[in-house]
């Protein structure tokens, strides 16, 4: 049986009078893809900041590879993070850096690799995704899916236990979201990463998710493989298949 890598259990958290996580219960295992679906402001990615430490959960606990972190402080979180990767919505590329500095940027704030070993690792890297050769290149000379192949590669490069996608689809057309799902496999399976993935995309889920949970009502209402979700009886599945206004999701 494969081990737990992240688990929350019974995690409450509202912004004054608003809701947002109500009794939410996760279990992440190691090397699968998990992927939140749900509809957008339903606290997906509140639910993200309390797994990697930016937010504090009002109650409930959180565990990272085993340990308790629901207590931790901003200082305790920094080993825990070394074990994470980050694929924002945006990229969040360096505008003013090449692709060589801004994937060497975390590298070089991290461990204490020397020139050559940073140049060998960003060239092993790009080519893993698909694009060797544009260390040069400047941000804005890619396109929406190069700057998100990169923003992948700056991910893997230390080597991460974990990936956090954020909307890694969003933005892209159907071709260059169908080619980051694909490298989201790739990895998987060359490196073993453990990801979650938070996204809209339901045919970008159906591609890459070993299990998906429905996030509604401040907590996820089911979770199931891919197949299974595509033919569950649940209402609100059901409804958000369809994309229908009619139903329990409002």
């Amino acid at each position: 049986m494969s081990e737990v890598i992240i688990k929350l259990h019974n995690i409450y958290k509202s912004f004054e009078e608003k809701h947002v996580l109500q009794g939410f219960n996760l279990e992440v295992l190691s090397g699968e893809t998990f992927v939140i679906l749900g509809p957008s402001g339903c606290g997906k990615s509140v639910a993200l900041k309390i797994i990697t430490g930016l937010l504090k959960a009002d109650c409930g606990k959180v565990e990272i590879f085993g340990q308790d972190v629901s207590n931790f402080q901003e200082k305790d979180w920094s080993k825990i993070r070394r074990n994470f990767g980050f694929l924002f919505q945006n990229s969040a590329l360096f505008d003013s850096l090449n692709v060589e500095d801004n994937i060497a940027f975390s590298l070089r704030q991290s461990f204490d690799y020397s020139d050559e070993e940073i140049k060998e690792c960003i060239i092993k890297n790009l080519k893993l995704i698909g694009l060797p050769g544009i260390e040069k290149k400047m941000p804005s000379e890619l396109s929406g899916g190069m700057k998100k192949r990169v923003g992948l590669a700056r991910a893997i490069a230390l080597n991460p236990k974990v990936i956090f996608y954020d909307e890694p689809t969003t933005g892209l057309d159907p071709i260059r979201a169908s080619g980051i799902d694909n490298l989201i496999n790739k990895l998987k399976e060359k490196l073993n990463i453990t990801s979650l993935v938070i996204t809209h995309d339901l045919k970008s889920a159906f591609s890459i998710a070993d299990r998906i949970g429905l996030h509604y009502n401040g907590k996820i209402q089911n979770i199931c493989t891919a197949d299974e979700f595509q033919k569950s009886t649940n209402s609100m599945v059901q409804q958000f298949l369809s994309g229908s206004t009619i139903g329990p999701i409002q």
